[in-house]
């Protein structure tokens, strides 16, 4: 494993066309968007999806989800006390930790749980990757459709048609993902080159397996990732000045973008900085 030396900041561009990127639960689950009409993603959000990526390129992650856990355990609680049981020094669980798992490797996590087998141990770890969260690049139009039954749930004399529920969803959006990885957390960590690449590859692929009646497949996209590499581990840039070299507008007489391609998309430069630019998978 090659040490990662040098830090980086990246942009994902993905379009959201009839789906529901991220739900609010105090909302109705409707799309969440600010006061001003504009959607968002939670990092939590963004987050879920890279762990199912990493799972699905055969890498070992500590918050999994419920359908997708495959090591038996039904909590968080019990996957770390079975794992990393015994260890008392918070350095060393830290450190077996970041070993086992790659998102803890990436994100951080801590560890503070009830219970006798979790006794006396809470550890926090800090990770190098870090996630904005998601915000379009345009005020968003949400539309609603009331979802119906035609056959019964139990037995009846009369055929009955219920409502069900209601379905919510962004007609549009094109959002913008924010992150960078930071190498003094990195040697902390002991999160690699190698690892790096394999978060590029999820950012890639960010909608693969993803498909549900909120998200029909093809539903959401990835258009473009631009992966900043600096020169030094500190960075010769900050990653705000990095983030904002990346400009996209509306083409001129555009009201309401409905694509991607409705959207002009201009990158600025900075000296002795290189971008990678790809499209999704």
């Amino acid at each position: 494993m090659t040490t990662l030396k040098n830090k980086i900041d990246f942009v994902l561009l993905v379009s959201v066309t009839n789906a529901n990127p991220n739900g609010d639960p105090l909302n109705g689950n409707r799309p969440r968007t600010d006061y001003s009409g504009f959607g968002e993603m939670s990092d939590v959000c963004v987050k879920r999806k890279i762990r199912n990526r990493m799972q699905d390129l055969g890498k070992n992650v500590f918050v999994k989800s419920d359908e997708r856990s495959d090591d038996g355990f039904k909590s968080l609680s019990e996957r770390a006390s079975n794992t990393l049981k015994g260890i008392k020094n918070q350095d060393e669980y830290a450190k077996k930790a970041c070993e086992t798992w790659f998102d803890v490797r990436s994100f951080g996590q801590v560890f503070a749980f009830k219970g006798k087998e979790n006794e006396g141990v809470s550890v926090g770890v800090r990770g190098p990757v870090s996630i904005h969260q998601a915000v379009s690049y345009s005020p968003v139009d949400i539309n609603s459709m009331q979802i119906t039954k035609s056959v019964n749930s139990e037995p009846a004399d009369k055929k009955s048609s219920d409502t069900m529920g209601t379905k919510h969803f962004v007609t549009f959006g094109l959002y913008k993902i924010k992150g960078s990885i930071n190498v003094q957390l990195a040697e902390k960590t002991n999160f690699s080159e190698e690892d790096s690449e394999v978060i590029k590859s999820c950012l890639k692929s960010l909608f693969q397996n993803d498909a549900s009646s909120a998200r029909p497949e093809g539903s959401m996209e990835v258009c473009k990732l631009y992966w900043w590499k600096h020169n030094c581990k500190d960075g010769q840039y900050s990653s705000a000045k990095v983030h904002r070299l990346l400009n996209v507008e509306a083409k001129e007489g555009v009201e309401y973008p409905t694509k991607f391609e409705d959207y002009v998309v201009s990158l600025e430069n900075l000296p002795n900085l290189t971008v990678e630019i790809f499209d999704g998978i």
